[in-house]
């Protein structure tokens, strides 16, 4: 009988609560934070009660390519074995040397609605059955960029970052990248779950970027999410998040 692990077994249980920790240091603090980029992978996913974890650079938004790099804006996404045990981060090393070098900071609480694809060769949100939420929404993508097809897939991304800047029901959106070149992803919160299908599906640019996918072969890994928002905790202008578009954060 073969030891070779079935797909399935990389697939983890459902979370209750992801969270998405962001932070905006000063150019000056450039050393210090490039120094927890290197450290505190590690002692993040050391932490009690944290299943998966990615320690993360930021993007402008504007391009979403390599030279949208923002350095004085870095996150952590985290997936928690329960609620309460986000409880412990801000005073954990990692909360508490992020929070010395930071001049504002924010914090997402997010419930997974929808996850397709792997990160790291893992499944980190398990299988969301669906579900529906009557608020804001948070997609994340990211991938693995095949070296061959990188050239070609950064010459399909400025259409629809152009686009995307001028969504309707668009609340914030940056880029996300583990390393500088060939790992990328991105965030964007929107205010309804149909904002956020009226754009992935029926925008010609972002539709026409999804339809070149199979052809390209972009990716060697690649993850999709959908979240629900459940709150916002903190600066939220940090995001690039300057309206609320009419709606109430945290009560959803």
């Amino acid at each position: 009988m073969s030891n070779k692990p079935r797909p399935d077994d990389r697939r983890e249980p459902v979370p209750e609560l992801v969270t998405l920790h962001v932070w905006r240091t000063g150019k000056a603090g450039l050393p210090r934070a490039l120094t927890r980029l290197a450290v505190d992978p590690g002692r993040l996913r050391a932490l009690p009660g944290v299943r998966f974890a990615k320690l993360l650079g930021t993007g402008t938004g504007t391009g979403f390519g390599p030279r949208d790099a923002d350095l004085t804006r870095w996150a952590a996404l985290t997936v928690w074995d329960s609620p309460t045990a986000v409880t412990g981060f801000a005073g954990s090393p990692v909360g508490r040397a992020w929070s010395r070098i930071a001049r504002a900071a924010v914090r997402i609480d997010l419930r997974p609605l929808t996850s397709r694809g792997e990160w790291s060769r893992r499944q980190p949100f398990g299988d969301p059955p669906g579900g529906r939420s009557s608020g804001p929404v948070l997609a994340l993508t990211r991938a693995r960029l095949r070296p061959t097809r990188a050239v070609t897939f950064w010459r399909a991304v400025p259409p629809v970052a152009s686009a995307l800047h001028a969504a309707p029901g668009l609340l914030a959106r940056f880029g996300v990248g583990e390393a500088p070149l060939g790992w990328q992803g991105t965030v964007s919160m929107w205010r309804t779950p149909a904002d956020l299908v009226a754009f992935a599906y029926r925008h010609p640019e972002h539709r026409a970027a999804i339809m070149r996918t199979p052809t390209e072969g972009w990716y060697a890994e690649e993850l999709f999410a959908r979240f629900e928002v459940r709150d916002v905790v903190g600066d939220r202008t940090v995001l690039g998040w300057t309206t609320d578009g009419g709606m109430k954060v945290g009560a959803v």
